[in-house]
């Protein structure tokens, strides 16, 4: 058993098998982990491959002792029935692996995502019923104040949005690149420029997890700031959306009726 762990063909083999259990089945059993996927599993089982061919290249000796058992394998007449089996297998494998990857397979079509899901008519805000139906940015009751509510906007924004939605409010943060979708980018006259602000208090309150079924298959990472602002913060830092990227959020018809705050507003 030692001259097998002592021998750099088989410590190879076994680092391997080791790296496939841990990246397979432990790494989904770590709090907060998930499956692994397989496009993922091949790129750490290749990072490892090359690690361990670079270990066992790295030293003369080393390396012709690692080629021993497949120098044998091809060579050796004992060993021919290994060899049989080697030449059999790898081509079997190969031809499901491509197998696998071209048949057709049977799934129900994709959900179509909504860009702009509609809103519900009410949400519950900390355990406050809001109804969003007609609902106006209460901060613009007071224009006296705008200026300080413009400033703490400013400060929720870069205390909390800035990673995401970017220092120019383009969606190019700092982690943009690692969530599908992007971030919103409220510079584009396709986001907010389309919205009432009542629609957008809904989206920042409940984030990623309060998106309706239309919403999907790609939900918004992200999350639910009423967890961590409050109601007037919210509001605040709409505010300062606005300000920043100089659009003008769309209003309710004076009529009241409407389908929510995406199409029923004037500019």
């Amino acid at each position: 058993m030692r001259r097998y762990t002592e021998h750099p063909f088989w410590q190879a083999v076994g680092i391997l098998l080791v790296a496939y259990v841990v990246v397979v089945w432990v790494v989904p059993l770590l709090p907060g982990s998930a499956i692994v996927p397989k496009s993922v599993v091949l790129q750490y089982m290749a990072t490892v491959l090359v690690g361990v061919l670079i270990y066992v290249s790295d030293s003369e000796e080393r390396w012709q002792r690692f080629k021993e058992p497949i120098t044998a394998m091809l060579v050796e007449p004992r060993l021919r029935p290994v060899r049989s089996g080697v030449l059999v297998v790898v081509p079997v494998l190969v031809g499901l692996v491509a197998y696998g990857q071209v048949q057709t397979t049977v799934a129900a079509p994709p959900n179509l995502r909504s860009i702009h899901p509609a809103p519900p008519t009410e949400i519950t805000f900390r355990g406050k019923a809001i109804s969003l139906t007609g609902l106006e940015n209460p901060l613009r009751q007071h224009p006296d104040s705008l200026p300080a509510y413009l400033a703490d906007g400013k400060r929720v924004y870069y205390q909390n949005c800035l990673p995401c939605h970017g220092d120019h409010l383009d969606g190019q943060g700092h982690f943009a690149s690692g969530f599908n979708p992007l971030p919103a980018n409220f510079q584009d006259n396709g986001t907010i420029a389309q919205l009432t602000e009542s629609f957008v208090f809904w989206r920042i309150a409940k984030g990623g997890p309060g998106l309706p079924r239309e919403g999907t298959p790609w939900n918004s990472a992200m999350p639910k700031w009423e967890d961590f602002l409050t109601e007037r913060e919210i509001w605040s830092v709409i505010l300062f959306l606005y300000d920043q990227t100089g659009w003008t959020p769309r209003t309710w018809e004076k009529t009241g009726t409407g389908d929510g705050g995406r199409g029923t507003g004037h500019d």
